[in-house]
C-alpha cells in the first residue's frame, strides 16, 4: 500500500505547483487534477503528482492525522 502526502500549495506555474510539506518545498505535477488548484489549497500527492484536493473542512483533521502518524515513525 502506498501513502499519499498532504501539502499546502504555495504557487502554481502552469501544470506545476510549489507545495509545502511541513517546511520542505517540492515541485508537484498537476496533470492528473480534474479541478483547478490555487495557492492556499491543500492537496494529497503521490510520486510527485497531485492526486486530489483536500476539502477545506477536512484540512485540519487530515493534517493532524498525518502528524500523529509521522510522530510515531520518528
Amino acid at each position: 500500500m502506498c501513502l499519499g502526502l498532504p501539502g499546502q500549495v504555495i504557487a502554481v506555474r502552469g501544470s506545476v505547483a510549489e507545495v509545502d510539506f511541513w517546511g520542505e518545498k517540492q515541485q508537484i505535477r498537476l496533470d492528473e487534477m480534474s479541478e483547478p488548484v490555487t495557492p492556499g489549497d491543500y492537496i494529497i500527492t503521490h510520486c510527485g503528482s497531485a492526486v486530489r484536493k483536500i476539502a477545506v473542512e477536512e484540512v485540519a483533521d487530515t493534517m493532524l492525522l498525518y502528524e500523529s502518524v509521522l510522530a510515531e515513525c520518528t
